[in-house]
């Protein structure tokens, strides 16, 4: 799952100005409320919970820490140094093509302005250019899960009330961190660390719990309409024909309460919970097209899924630049979506080949001292 949520957010990324977005329609993001983010965010929680989780259990609050910790470090190093990469070629195309559009659009105009104050805000993380806002969040909730998952261990239910407490304060009142040159968070880490503790919350043993709750009809059928509307609802904004049929009120709600996807609104948390519960109801564990070869490549992406985000971000600017400069159509957008994500599944190949050689070379040396003992 995580996989396919690394190629949607990859199609997601590129930009749709001036014309139909095709490749962006085989995506959820037109279709409802939320999107590849909560999957992603969802996921991540999850399979930390798993992973971390089964380490501190065995070796001990100190040593889970420090594995968590390193694991941040690791993401804030790719965080930067994705940053050097992205403003590299975002200054690079906007000196070849003569198109100081593209810094505007990538929000990195200031850095090209003052790259000393704007490189030292990336460091803090307040400086994010378009696209780079969701690395940050991570190394934020991941930062603070030792305690949390040390909680999780022992008060499950208590973390995830803790956390919904943390959510609700973000609408009572307006709680986000402040960003680089103004405003605030595009991902607001008070409101998205929510669906990072559901999905550990979920992992200790939260879903077994719910078990019979989940598996109601009841629940099923009231998801299936939570699902339904905001299909309806989400086709209004991208058809005239469905919004014709929309009531006036619902058309002018909307647009004086906006589904907000900084503060995770209560909509997209329904709608993700929703399609999650039809998800897991109705497709089988062993369905037999996990086995098909294109789900097998998103496995494998999966399992790369950092290196593979940082890959997506550049690969999508990459694409706006070839859509806006050569040409706009529909096929030129298939052929450049399919180009990004088969080069992303070269990377994940790769990565693969090199870690399965660390693993040889380790295999050889413990033979090596061995033999010397």
């Amino acid at each position: 799952m995580r996989g396919l949520s690394l190629w949607v957010i990859f199609l997601d990324h590129i930009p749709s100005h001036r014309v139909i977005d095709v490749a962006s329609w085989v995506t959820i993001r037109n279709y409802g409320f939320s999107d590849a983010a909560e999957i992603f965010i969802f996921v991540s929680g999850y399979t930390a919970s798993l992973v971390y989780g089964r380490k501190m259990w065995q070796q001990g609050f100190a040593v889970g820490s420090a594995r968590i910790l390193r694991r941040v470090w690791q993401i804030y190093v790719a965080h930067l140094l994705l940053f050097a990469f992205y403003v590299a070629e975002v200054g690079y195309a906007a000196a070849k093509f003569g198109a100081p559009n593209f810094e505007n659009y990538t929000n990195t105009s200031m850095f090209f302005r003052d790259p000393g104050t704007a490189m030292a805000q990336a460091l803090l993380l307040h400086f994010k250019p378009v696209d780079l806002d969701v690395l940050p969040v991570y190394i934020l909730v991941l930062g603070a899960f030792p305690p949390t998952l040390r909680l999780l261990q022992r008060a499950p239910n208590l973390v995830l009330a803790g956390s919904a407490a943390l959510y609700a304060c973000v609408w009572l009142f307006g709680w986000n961190l402040s960003a680089y040159p103004d405003g605030l968070w595009y991902f607001n880490p008070f409101a998205w660390q929510f669906l990072f503790v559901l999905g550990a919350w979920c992992a200790a043993g939260g879903a077994e719990r719910l078990r019979g709750v989940t598996e109601s009809r009841i629940v099923i059928v009231a998801a299936a309409i939570c699902v339904v509307v905001a299909f309806f609802i989400a086709m209004g904004w991208h058809s005239r024909s469905f919004a014709a049929i929309q009531p006036s009120w619902l058309t002018q709600w909307i647009i004086d309460h906006p589904i907000d996807k900084t503060d995770v609104h209560p909509f997209r948390l329904l709608h993700f919970l929703a399609v999650t519960l039809i998800v897991l109801r109705f497709v089988p564990r062993e369905w037999v097209a996990w086995q098909a070869p294109v789900f097998r490549q998103a496995i494998l992406c999966g399992q790369h899924s950092l290196e593979i985000f940082c890959a997506g971000v550049f690969l999508s600017f990459a694409a706006h630049v070839i859509l806006f400069e050569w040409s706009l159509g529909a096929v030129a957008q298939v052929a450049v979506s399919a180009s990004g994500i088969a080069l992303m599944i070269c990377l994940a190949s790769l990565l693969t080949w090199y870690r399965s050689l660390q693993l040889e070379t380790r295999g050889l040396g413990t033979k090596s001292m061995a033999t010397l003992r």
